[in-house]
């Protein structure tokens, strides 16, 4: 694999488990989920022996990777400095069994979990128990930089495009995102080029929409998760340019991300909301120098 392409491959991973998360969770479930049963041994979660250990994808930018060059490194590294604690990481490729692997597992022959803390889950994922949501972002569609498209203010001025251009144009998908129901509601599935959520290619990234099959005419218009998008758009070199989802839509583009803990766990839990809720500039400065397309938080008590 080129570096090129091995900093930015995994990317593809987070896009697939956030799409499976959005497709099956509910903070009900998640709450019976985590109701029953008395809470399991927790050494050193909270940090006790000094060390802040975090579960992460190695290869998965914008969002982090084994160089720490992610916001969700840099947001670790904050915390980390605040409490005085060593930070440490345990990586996975984040897909399916990313949760069971890390956060759920213990180092061998010890009682000692792996790594103690997911800095982005999205609110309410039932595999965790969450923290109160420190980014609000939102589904983007992503266009190349020309006279044609230049009319294209909001997601609803696609649709009055002339019907001859509308009807020639193809559409960048993943599938089990809501850019399916989008496309369904405008009479557009037609024109649609899937994506899987998840797949073995090891070269596969959902930047490749923006970085690849933009430039080469494969799709004229790429629907992705917002944080992805503003980071490849932004490489782009002025290429590209984003037409965000507005939030409060018939059919919801934008999602709140939390950070994941084990249940049971409410002291460390706290501890971790407490940071955020103490840190929320700063972590808004870490997201917005990765053009990370940002919506207001809705206040904790309207959660």
């Amino acid at each position: 694999m080129s570096d090129r392409n091995a900093s930015r491959a995994a990317s593809f991973r987070f896009v697939a488990a956030l799409c499976a998360a959005f497709a099956t969770f509910s903070a009900q479930q998640a709450f019976a989920q985590g109701a029953g049963g008395p809470p399991p041994s927790l050494p050193n979660n909270d940090g006790a022996d000094g060390v802040l250990r975090v579960c992460a994808d190695p290869n998965n930018m914008p969002l982090s990777n084994q160089k720490g060059e992610g916001y969700e490194n840099k947001i670790a590294s904050q915390m980390a400095n605040d409490f005085g604690y060593k930070l440490e990481y345990t990586y996975w490729p984040q897909r399916m069994g990313f949760v069971r692997n890390t956060l759920r597992d213990k180092v061998p022959q010890t009682e000692r979990f792996k790594c103690d803390l997911i800095i982005g889950v999205p609110k309410g994922y039932e595999l965790t128990a969450t923290t109160r949501p420190y980014l609000h972002s939102t589904y983007a569609m992503v266009f190349p930089n020309k006279p044609e498209y230049a009319s294209i203010k909001a997601p609803s001025d696609l649709v009055n495009l002339p019907p001859e251009q509308l009807k020639k144009m193809k559409l960048g998908i993943f599938v089990k995102s809501p850019a399916v129901d989008w496309l369904l509601s405008q009479n557009l599935i037609g024109q649609a080029v899937s994506y899987q959520g998840q797949s073995g290619d090891p070269e596969a990234f959902p930047g490749e929409m923006i970085e690849r099959d933009l430039a080469k005419g494969d799709v004229d218009a790429a629907f992705v998760w917002g944080p992805i998008a503003g980071y490849f758009a932004n490489r782009s070199e002025n290429k590209v340019r984003l037409v965000p989802f507005p939030a409060g839509q018939p059919i919801r583009f934008d999602y709140e991300i939390s950070m994941g803990v084990r249940y049971g766990e409410k002291a460390w839990r706290d501890k971790v909301d407490g940071w955020i809720a103490s840190n929320q500039p700063r972590i808004d400065q870490i997201l917005s120098s990765y053009q990370v397309p940002l919506l207001p938080l809705q206040p904790v008590s309207a959660q």
